[in-house]
C-alpha cells in the first residue's frame, strides 16, 4: 500500500516549453475523486483541477465516497478531507483498501487537521499522502502527478514517488 512510507511531497515545479508543468501534462484526463463535506473545498479544488484537464467526481461523506468509486472505476487519485460527518477520511481510506480498485489507488489528504499525530494516523489508516490547507495548486498538481504515476506503474510499495 502507498501509506508504507511517509509522505514525500513538495517539490518544485519548472514549466515546460509549452508553458504548462510536467505535473499538468501527466494529469491530462486523470479522473479525480474529492471526498469532502466542505461545498466550498469541493468549488474551489474543482475549478483549479478542471482548468489542469482532470475530470471532477465529488462525494460529500466517506459512504458516499466509497460508493462514487465502486461505480467508477476509472479514478485514478482520490483527494480526501479527514474530518466528515459519517465516517472521517482514515475509516473511509482504511474501507477504500480493502476494495478491489483501492488497494494501489493513491489517497491524498488535503486537511486542516494539522494536530500532531494527525499526519502518522492518516498514513497509517492507508493514505498515500498528507497535505494541509491551504494547498497551493501548483504543488497539489505535482503532488497528485507523481501518485498517478506510481500507480499506473504498478504501484510497487517501497517505491513510492518521491516530490
Amino acid at each position: 500500500m502507498p501509506a508504507s512510507a511517509p509522505a514525500r511531497s513538495g517539490a518544485s515545479i519548472l514549466p515546460n516549453e509549452a508553458g504548462g508543468t510536467g505535473a499538468q501534462r501527466r494529469l491530462d484526463g486523470v479522473t479525480v475523486l474529492i471526498v469532502d463535506d466542505d461545498v466550498r473545498n469541493v468549488f474551489a479544488l474543482t475549478s483549479a483541477l478542471e482548468l489542469h484537464g482532470l475530470r471532477v467526481l465529488y462525494a460529500d461523506t466517506g459512504l458516499g465516497g466509497i460508493r462514487l468509486l465502486t461505480e467508477h472505476p476509472e479514478v485514478n487519485i482520490v483527494l480526501m478531507d479527514a474530518m466528515m460527518p459519517d465516517l472521517d477520511g482514515n475509516e473511509t481510506t482504511r474501507r477504500i483498501r480493502k476494495l478491489p480498485q483501492g488497494r494501489n489507488l493513491p489517497v491524498v489528504f488535503l486537511t486542516a487537521k494539522a494536530m500532531p499525530g494527525d499526519r502518522e494516523s492518516s498514513l497509517a489508516a492507508g493514505a498515500s499522502d498528507y497535505l494541509i490547507k491551504p494547498v497551493d495548486i501548483d504543488r497539489l498538481l505535482t503532488v497528485m502527478a507523481s501518485w498517478v504515476e506510481w500507480s499506473r506503474t504498478g504501484g510497487a510499495p517501497g517505491q513510492e514517488p518521491v516530490g
